[in-house]
């Protein structure tokens, strides 16, 4: 039986193995998720690519500085506005500290495209192994993008990402240099310090391009936490924080064993530099209030302009100076009663502000006739131990300084400076609108009898000033003083006339330059020019007058506010003090010698003072404005015509007729007049020379006799025809 052939058997496949299955597997996950992250990278960093274009490379070098502040010649008085930063270029830099800064933040700086690959490999290692963030991996770069735009300050991984491609931009854009410039100029170094420059100046008192190696890595140092590591708050941890970038810069080789351990020992001094002057600060801080009504809030916020002020630091410095000089030794005075201002400072604690201090105060402004412009403010005497301005917030009542504006009136009114007013008391009825029994005294406590208007008010004598003003009117000589500048009174009384209205220094020395002004009053202004980054003038502060009193009345007032100085209230001037120069001035006074003022003026700059208590209560007996604030004024007016404010004898440029007049009536003066020993000669502006003949004293009208003409002016038609009749 033939046997059946075998069946050829097919060859079969060889089988994988579980692990080689596995294995194949792994392989297509490793490639596909390798594809995928690849994928998912290029898109993320597509996406926040596109995103970190959004951003305006230009503002890297857009910083807010402050805003200067300066006196008329450009000499720096301060600043203010903007953050407290000063722009300098990397070339007037301390080279250590470039190299202090890069050891500390980024030692491959040089390195990299703006973001440190390795630096991020470490960190998520180090961080992974802490199962905290321990470790940034920050450059320089994405450092000075992430202070750069202010969008880009918070922690969440979208902002990293963007950060990073904004790094790469800022890479391909800039120099090296250039991102280490806007690094160390943007940065912040402390409360209220930004940019390299005013760290160095406020920390040590010098320029950054002086820092020495110890100050450069102790700066270096303390910019991841300067408030926590403020060498002035903290100099302990700031010393810590120097010696571990000194390591650093060991260890990255850009410093010697040698210059580490110099740097280590080293003397560091601290120097604090104060936001303000002591007394100057008022100065400033009117400054700013003017130029938060000048600037729009962005140009506020940002800052970088040069403010030319009116001021003259050099005067501003001898008032504040004169200030304290002569108030410290009222206080040291017999009979002073109040807390001394030296005794005040040993127990103040260095930090808290006072609205109301219990020592003796003064304010001043002293103002340019020619434009209004402020020479010099003084709004108390020590800034630091209250802000309260008292030359242009406060107003206390202006005593005897308001009665050259009350014979303003009254000589507008038509009386004549030879013109006689009764110096005796105040009958019942006699003054509109005052209550009956009201009897005001005279200072001295006497009465002169009938005596001249000049006289009246160069020994300031308050019953002819309220005969005066109560002829003039009470509307009249509230019209005059608010159109000088004062606020106009909540009450309408005679009490004004003599000084029953408030008023600072600011109002007093305005209102008091009409007189050599020629009647014109020149606003007061603080801020000459405003200057941008660009050198622009953005604004400028015109010169605004308007008159108050004729170029007449302003002419026969100024010859009689100048024998106040001779031989008024105020001749302790010459023969006391030494201020010899051509001018007028008047002292005022109030009730129980609460308010001491002296308002004054040469034909260049006028000046008023004031000095009390904040709390009104007699300062001392015997506390006039001529002994109390005329010594401050005579200090302060000397230094001015030092400086170059000179003064000259006030030239007639109006025209002038001698005429004879009565005492009485203020009218032409007929024989009859002479008989009764009335007449007396004055010359007199033309527009002055009383229209009428006297109709109190009967003769013959005599005709106004020969003119007084100025050189150069010839007669007209009116006056040739005028002495034909003579």
């Amino acid at each position: 039986m033939k046997k059946k052939p075998t069946e050829e058997r097919k060859p079969t496949k060889p089988t994988l193995s579980r692990w080689q299955s596995f294995k194949r597997l792994g392989v297509i996950f490793l490639m596909g998720g390798s594809l995928l992250c690849t994928l998912t990278a290029a898109v993320v960093i597509g996406v926040y690519s596109h995103l970190a274009k959004a951003y305006d490379l230009t503002k890297l070098g857009d910083m807010p500085e402050r805003t200067i502040v300066m006196d008329y010649k450009g000499e720096v008085l301060g600043r203010m506005h903007g953050e407290n930063r000063i722009i300098v270029p990397l070339s007037e830099v301390s080279p250590w500290f470039v190299k202090a800064l890069l050891a500390r933040e980024d030692s491959r700086f040089y390195d990299h495209g703006g973001i440190d690959y390795k630096g991020v490999a470490r960190a998520m290692v180090r961080n992974f192994k802490d199962m905290r963030v321990v470790q940034g991996a920050s450059t320089l770069t994405m450092q000075l993008a992430r202070n750069s735009f202010p969008d880009l300050d918070d922690r969440s991984i979208h902002r990293k990402l963007v950060e990073m491609m904004l790094a790469r931009r800022i890479e391909k854009a800039c120099t090296k240099d250039q991102i280490i410039e806007h690094y160390i100029n943007r940065i912040f170094y402390g409360p209220g310090i930004y940019g390299v420059q005013r760290a160095s100046q406020v920390y040590f008192g010098k320029h950054a391009s002086q820092l020495s190696l110890s100050e450069a890595a102790m700066i270096a140092g303390i910019i991841r936490s300067p408030v926590r590591f403020s060498p002035f708050r903290n100099y302990e941890g700031a010393l810590k924080e120097r010696d571990t970038v000194l390591k650093r810069m060991l260890e990255t080789k850009v410093i010697t064993p040698e210059e580490e351990i110099a740097a280590k020992y080293a003397d560091i001094a601290l120097h604090a530099q104060p936001v303000f002057q002591s007394q100057g600060g008022y100065a400033l801080d009117t400054v700013r209030r003017d130029l938060d009504l000048i600037l729009e809030q962005q140009e506020i916020e940002d800052g970088g302009l040069q403010v030319f002020t009116t001021l003259n630091k050099n005067l501003q410095d001898a008032a504040e100076a004169a200030v304290e000089k002569r108030l410290a030794a009222v206080e040291k005075q017999h009979g002073y009663a109040h807390p001394k201002k030296a005794d005040f400072d040993k127990t103040w604690d260095g930090a808290q502000e006072i609205a109301s201090t219990p020592y003796l105060q003064a304010a001043l402004m002293v103002q340019d006739n020619s434009t209004g412009g402020i020479l010099a403010l003084i709004g108390g005497r020590d800034y630091r131990h209250s802000k309260y301005n008292r030359a242009t917030q406060g107003e206390r009542q202006i005593g005897s300084t308001v009665k050259p504006f009350v014979y303003a009136a009254g000589i507008a009114s038509g009386f004549m400076p030879g013109t006689l007013i009764n110096d005796a008391p105040i009958q019942p009825g006699e003054i509109d609108g005052a209550d009956p029994g009201w009897s005001p005294q005279n200072s001295d406590g006497k009465f002169l009898g009938p005596t001249t208007l000049t006289d009246g008010i160069v020994k300031s004598r308050n019953t002819m000033t309220l005969r005066l003003g109560n002829y003039a009117g009470i509307d009249r000589v509230i019209d005059l003083l608010t159109n000088a500048g004062f606020s106009k009174p909540a009450e309408r009384t005679p009490q004004i006339f003599i000084g029953n209205i408030g008023g600072n220094p600011r109002q007093l020395t305005s209102a008091i330059s009409i007189f050599p002004n020629q009647g014109l009053r020149r606003r007061p202004f603080l801020i000459d020019r405003i200057v941008d980054k660009a050198g622009n003038i953005i604004y400028q502060t015109p010169v605004l007058e308007s008159e108050v009193i004729t170029p007449s009345v302003a002419f026969l007032m100024r010859n009689i506010l100048a024998q106040v100085l001779d031989r008024g209230t105020a001749a302790s001037l010459r023969n006391e003090y030494g201020f010899k120069e051509p001018g007028g001035g008047k002292t005022g006074t109030t009730n129980d010698y609460k308010d001491a003022w002296f308002a004054g003026f040469t034909d260049r700059v006028s000046c008023g003072i004031w000095v009390g208590l904040d709390k009104p209560q007699t300062i001392v007996e015997g506390g006039y404005g001529g002994t109390l604030a005329l010594p401050i004024w005579a200090d302060v007016m000397k230094k001015a015509v030092a400086l170059g404010y000179k003064t000259e004898v006030p030239k007639v440029t109006l025209p002038l007729s001698r005429v004879t007049l009565c005492r009485v009536s203020s009218q032409l003066a007929t024989d009859g007049c002479g008989q009764a020993g009335t007449a007396y000669e004055d010359a007199l502006p033309y527009d002055l020379v009383p229209k009428n003949f006297c109709a109190e004293h009967q003769g013959y009208a005599a005709p106004p006799s020969r003119q007084m003409q100025q050189p150069g002016q010839g007669r007209g038609l009116f006056d040739r025809i005028r002495g034909w009749f003579r």
